[in-house]
């Protein structure tokens, strides 16, 4: 089933769960996904002290695009802080964190799969 339809919808609405793998500090508000290909929206949360290293760095076989409204947090592998304001476009395959969080952060997220690949 494709994502849901929603007319705006307050995000506050929406549960925030702890991710997969669990880390903690960071958690989850899907805000819609499509099962057929695992398509997401979501809202990423990184309570203030978060260090995700514990999961190295990530790569993954769906694109990601994320826009931080909150906060920010330090990019270990590169040493790098990234704040409310800043984007980023990762196609599958690319490297990216682990992150350290000190105050805590938002992250507007979308993941999806191109080409027919689920």
């Amino acid at each position: 089933m494709a994502k849901p339809e929603f007319e705006f919808t307050p995000t506050s609405s929406v549960e925030f769960t702890p991710c997969t793998p669990h880390i903690e500090g960071l958690s989850e508000a899907i805000l819609a996904r499509d099962d057929s290909n695992d398509s997401v929206t979501r809202i990423l949360k990184f309570e203030p002290g978060t260090d995700t290293s514990p999961n190295g760095a990530l790569t993954h076989d769906f694109w990601e695009e994320v826009f931080i409204f909150e906060g920010s947090f330090v990019d270990q592998r590169l040493g790098r802080t990234f704040k409310a304001g800043d984007w980023a476009t990762r196609p599958p395959g690319m490297e990216h964190g682990p992150w350290i969080s000190e105050n805590g952060a938002k992250m507007f997220e979308v993941r999806y799969y191109q080409d027919g690949k689920n």
